[in-house]
């Protein structure tokens, strides 16, 4: 039984060698820079599908919360703190929270470990999906997703208009992540096999992160405030503090999603704050399935890989807008949504069944 209800994550698992495989085999591996870049936006997809789909608020500001992570450690990471005299870069050096590098000049340098950066940006994005959450989340429907909206343009115009995050031009030249065993989050073309898994573990992990979650009484109390939150406030259930709480995961994970992935492109720039990229993850969310996080997994790896190697050409953002209208006009609970699943699983069933019928009754 056990072993039954992990296979799906068995299954992932195995997906993610197997297409590794044969990438390597057909010499097509630069296929995988599109798929690390893939998987870390479907972290921000894992943790807004449990927000949207078990929760039922709808947040059009997630990408804020991504830009915040990718932001926090650009802003933290790139500066050389070994020629800088302020107290605290002193202090970091001195605790050993710093890593040595070589500049494009050839030149030794010592920036802030990553590791605090991320540490830093998850408390900074946590704290600020706390506070923005109390007021906001007693909206409802629309309210809340207008409130969102707002808080995802304001972000968007700080990093584009503060020359701190580097105003239109963002920020580049960010130092690799040097994980444990010698695992490194770079760009660097030599190292796109182990980014590519590193990405992977991130997904999986989340994956059993949250599936573990809503089957728990957390995702119980969920599924009664989306069912009903009048109902699940009559029967006892924290409904303020449990949309809380899933409000903030789900940044945190955005937030981690824009740490690996600023430090995997070297870079991070405004458009990651747009608010384009809001809705491009809530089309994505509807589309796989309200409900549904294995849907959602899928239809964020196929779409983000499309939408970065270019297949939408510059209708990228056409695309998932008509998505998200055609979805909500014709399959509210999402295209792979739990009634549309039962509705191709019944079909499917029953054709087999006529088939099997039909050959006993050939052979008799």
């Amino acid at each position: 039984m056990r072993f039954k209800k992990h296979l799906p994550v068995a299954g992932l698992a195995a997906a993610i060698v197997i297409f590794q495989a044969l990438t390597s085999l057909l010499g097509r591996e630069y296929y995988l820079t599109q798929l690390t870049m893939a998987a870390y936006y479907c972290l921000v997809i894992l943790g807004l599908t449990v927000l949207m789909g078990y929760a039922g608020q709808i947040s059009m500001g997630h990408a804020a919360f991504f830009a915040m992570g990718g932001y926090t450690t650009a802003v933290l990471t790139t500066p050389d703190l070994s020629t800088s005299a302020h107290p605290l870069a002193r202090l970091a050096i001195d605790l050993g929270l710093t890593v040595g590098d070589v500049n494009a000049f050839g030149d030794g340098v010592r920036h802030l470990s990553p590791w605090v950066s991320l540490a830093v940006a998850v408390l900074l994005t946590a704290g600020v999906a706390f506070l923005i959450g109390i007021p906001i989340l007693k909206l409802k429907g629309h309210y809340l997703a207008m409130a969102t909206l707002g808080f995802g343009i304001i972000v968007y115009r700080i990093v584009l208009g503060t020359a701190l995050f580097g105003e239109a031009d963002g920020i580049s030249d960010l130092p690799p992540f040097g994980l444990a065993g010698g695992l490194t989050v770079s760009g660097d073309p030599g190292l796109r096999v182990q980014n590519y898994y590193i990405a992977a573990f991130l997904v999986v992990a989340g994956m059993v992160l949250l599936l573990n979650l809503i089957d728990s009484r957390v995702g119980r109390a969920l599924r009664s405030i989306h069912g009903s939150e009048e109902a699940a406030n009559a029967m006892g259930v924290d409904t303020s503090w449990y949309k809380l709480l899933i409000f903030v995961l789900s940044a945190v994970f955005a937030c981690v999603a824009g740490v690996f992935l600023a430090h995997f492109n070297g870079g991070v720039g405004p458009s990651e704050a747009e608010v384009m990229k809001s809705v491009t993850y809530v089309a994505i969310v509807a589309v796989g399935g309200m409900a549904n996080l294995w849907g959602a997994l899928a239809m964020g790896m196929v779409l983000n890989y499309l939408s970065l190697r270019g297949y939408f050409g510059s209708y990228d953002e056409l695309v998932f807008g008509g998505i998200l209208i055609v979805i909500m006009l014709f399959f509210p609970e999402g295209l792979l949504g739990t009634e549309n699943l039962k509705r191709l699983t019944g079909a499917a069933a029953r054709l087999v069944r006529g088939k099997t019928a039909g050959g006993k009754h050939g052979i008799s």
